[in-house]
C-alpha cells in the first residue's frame, strides 16, 4: 500500500489534464482553515476492468472537483487506486502542479477483485498521522466481506473521516456496502451512470467542498440551490 515511489515514477512530465491545471492555480492560495492549514483529501478509485468503459469519462471531469475548492484555500490531495490481482497504490499528497493529472492519465484498468478494505485502512492510517478531511471513493462493485469493511469504516467514523461513496451503476451488493460504509463514517452515498456525467461532476465538487470548507461550505452551496450539496448534506 505504501508503494509511493513507484507511483511517483509514473507521473512523468507529459501534459496533465484539468487536475494539473487547477493544482497549479491553487498551490499558493491561503490556508483552508485558520490554524489547521490546507484541507486533506484521499481520492480513491476502483481501476478494475469493469470500469474501463467509463474510465475516460470519469477522468475528464474529476478536475472540477478540485476547482470548486479554490475559495476555501484548496486541498492537498492523495490519489489511491487498486486494480489487478493485488495492486493497490497511493501517491503522495499533492498541493501544487506536481503531476497528479499526468499520473491519472497513466492508469489503465486491469482485471481483478475489489480492494476497498485496503483503501479504508490506508485512509485510517493516514489520518492517524495527520487528519484527513474526507475520503472520496468511486467504484462499481464490492467483492469483500461487508462485515470486515464495516469494522474499518467504524474506525474511520471514530477518527472523524467522513467517506463519500459514489457508485457507478446499480450493483445491489455494492450499493448495500457503499451505503453502510457511508453511514458508519457519517458520510454520504450517491449513484451515477455514464448517461449522466454531470451528476458525478457535481457530486465530486460537493464532496471536495466539504473536505476544504466543512459542513458550512456544503450548507452555503445547498442554499444556492446545488442539488448535489443538498443530497450529501441530507445524509451527514
Amino acid at each position: 500500500m505504501s508503494d509511493k515511489p513507484n507511483i511517483a515514477q509514473q507521473a512523468r512530465t507529459a501534459p496533465g489534464g484539468a487536475v494539473d491545471a487547477f493544482l497549479k492555480e491553487v498551490r499558493d492560495l491561503a490556508p483552508a482553515r485558520d490554524g489547521e492549514g490546507r484541507g486533506r483529501l484521499v481520492f480513491a478509485l476502483d481501476a478494475t476492468m469493469s470500469r474501463r468503459p467509463t474510465w475516460d469519462l470519469a477522468q475528464s471531469i474529476q478536475g472540477e472537483m478540485f476547482a470548486t475548492t479554490a475559495a476555501q484555500g484548496g486541498l492537498d490531495v492523495q490519489l489511491v487506486y487498486f486494480r489487478g490481482l493485488s495492486e493497490c497504490r497511493a501517491s503522495r499528497f499533492v498541493s501544487g502542479g506536481q503531476g497528479l493529472g499526468a499520473l491519472m492519465s497513466k492508469i489503465d484498468c486491469r482485471a481483478g477483485h475489489t480492494q476497498i478494505g485496503k483503501v479504508l485502512r490506508h485512509a485510517r492510517d493516514e489520518t492517524r498521522i495527520r487528519p484527513v478531511g474526507a475520503l472520496i471513493f468511486i467504484g462499481d462493485a464490492m467483492e469483500e466481506s461487508i462485515d470486515d469493511l464495516g469494522a474499518v469504516a467504524g474506525e474511520l467514523g471514530l477518527l472523524g473521516v467522513k467517506t463519500f461513496m459514489f457508485q457507478e451503476g446499480s450493483n445491489s451488493l455494492a450499493q448495500c456496502a457503499f451505503r453502510e460504509i457511508a453511514r458508519l463514517t457519517g458520510g454520504a452515498y450517491a449513484a451515477f451512470d455514464a448517461s449522466a456525467p454531470r451528476r458525478l461532476a457535481e457530486l465530486l465538487k460537493a464532496a471536495a467542498a466539504y473536505a476544504a470548507g466543512g459542513r458550512l461550505e456544503l450548507e452555503k452551496r445547498a442554499a444556492r440551490g446545488e442539488d448535489a450539496a443538498r443530497l450529501l448534506l441530507s445524509q451527514l
